[in-house]
């Protein structure tokens, strides 16, 4: 599944709400993770919204909006390993729990 990934300063966490409140990018799956949490440097979040192309499409067009910064197709996906990576270890713990 095709995904974008935006970079979102502290000061505009506000911002990833109005993201969240639109009825396009609602019914994609969405992702928020801090810089911190994927043991990245920068004060900023990163809002990952996968879903279908008229999706996609209208997150970059509200993004542009608001004035978040797409990232470029590299760092976008160092940081899309970085999520995945967690959440393979959560799910990894999880497991360890029910055995």
């Amino acid at each position: 599944m095709s995904y974008v990934i935006f970079e979102v300063k502290s000061a505009e966490a506000g911002k990833i709400q109005t993201m969240l409140q639109d009825e396009v990018i609602n019914r994609q799956s969405i992702v928020i993770r801090d810089a911190s949490s994927l043991d990245m440097k920068g004060a900023v979040s990163y809002l990952k919204v996968e879903g279908s192309a008229q999706g996609l499409k209208r997150a970059e067009e509200l993004a542009k909006e608001l004035g978040l910064k797409k990232l470029p197709d590299k760092k976008a996906k160092k940081v899309d390993e970085k999520i995945k990576e967690q959440e393979d270890s959560a799910a990894t713990g999880m497991g360890m729990i029910f055995d």
